[in-house]
């Protein structure tokens, strides 16, 4: 337990921004796997869906500081290689 006011804010303001973290984590990941599950499918609508989604919740992860902004820009590139090299 801290000893000192400044220390047990912030205890406190590090569980807040671990859950809002993990939520946009867990955004990050449910899109990718909803594009790898389209691309596998071989449905591009549904694939060109999904990757907007994907790049939109990379480049709000890449904002708030959740992830870096290389893998953000590395995960986008390697997103739309894999839709633009799908049949249909």
């Amino acid at each position: 337990m801290p000893n000192i006011k400044s220390a047990a804010k912030r205890m406190r303001q590090t569980v807040t921004c671990t859950e809002i973290n993990k939520s946009k984590k867990s955004r990050i990941v449910t899109a990718h796997r909803s594009l790898t599950t389209a691309i596998h499918d071989g449905d591009k609508p549904k694939a060109q869906e999904a990757l907007n989604s994907f790049a939109s919740a990379l480049d709000k992860g890449a904002k708030s500081g959740v992830i870096k902004s290389n893998k953000a820009d590395r995960s986008k590139s390697r997103a739309h290689k894999a839709v633009a090299g799908m049949e249909g």
